[in-house]
């Protein structure tokens, strides 16, 4: 059973446990997924499942659907996947845990016009054009890298401290070869390969993890932003 976990502001307000083929996301209280808050539309998306995947698909929203700070039409969900709609947060897991409810009601669709949402917006534009400019997924350095953009056009990239790696980090302890990044079935994946504590994803130490797009990695001292390389 699949489970969706609904966050306000950072606070778990809801767990929502499904064997539904469809759940449908809106304000109004005749959807399966209720969010009381003016920045979502009445009948704001979409949830469908099948066999193998989930699907969110945005029902031309007034204030949009994103996936992983990305504004999406329709987008197969990956597991963690985070699904932002107004100012509250789903994070989609395939398998299951449990349950709880909370949130205020308005009667119209308020147009969002706050930081954040001001943010995502310009934030997925920008991201946009980065890929389109590289034409794939992308790494942009953050703090102490050697480039500002690096395509991730390998099946395999190298970080590490060595002068024969794709990818050099800065930083104590950082092993010649501290990590790689896998390309594998459409998807990529950061593998640690050196000392522990040294790769980092979202600030927890991994020694794998599935990347998404808008993932802060840090190796060492040095922090890259992935861009995922879907339009």
């Amino acid at each position: 059973m699949a489970e969706i976990i609904v966050k306000f502001e950072d606070k778990v307000i809801e767990r929502i446990v499904t064997e539904k083929k469809r759940l449908s996301i809106g304000r109004t209280h005749d959807n399966d997924i209720v969010l009381e808050n003016r920045g979502v539309s009445r009948k704001h998306a979409l949830l469908e499942f099948n066999d193998n995947a989930a699907v969110i698909i945005d029902n031309e929203s007034l204030n949009g659907t994103f996936v992983n700070n990305r504004k999406i039409s329709e987008e197969v969900l990956r597991p963690e996947d985070v699904i932002t709609i107004g100012k509250y947060a789903l994070v989609y897991h395939p398998e299951a845990e449990e349950g709880n409810t909370g949130g205020v009601s308005f009667e119209g669709t308020m147009v969002l016009n706050t930081k954040k949402q001001k943010e995502l917006l310009e934030k997925d534009k920008l991201e946009r054009q980065i890929v389109a400019k590289f034409g794939g997924s992308v790494l942009i350095g953050e703090e102490n890298a050697e480039f500002s953009e690096y395509v991730l056009d390998r099946d395999v990239t190298t970080i590490g401290k060595a002068k024969f790696v794709h990818v050099r980090v800065k930083g104590f302890f950082v092993a010649a070869i501290q990590a790689k990044i896998v390309r594998e079935n459409g998807q990529f994946e950061l593998v640690s390969l050196g000392r522990s504590g040294k790769t980092k994803v979202n600030g927890e130490t991994v020694d794998r993890r599935v990347l998404r797009n808008d993932d802060l990695i840090v190796v060492g001292k040095t922090a890259f932003r992935f861009i995922e390389g879907k339009s």
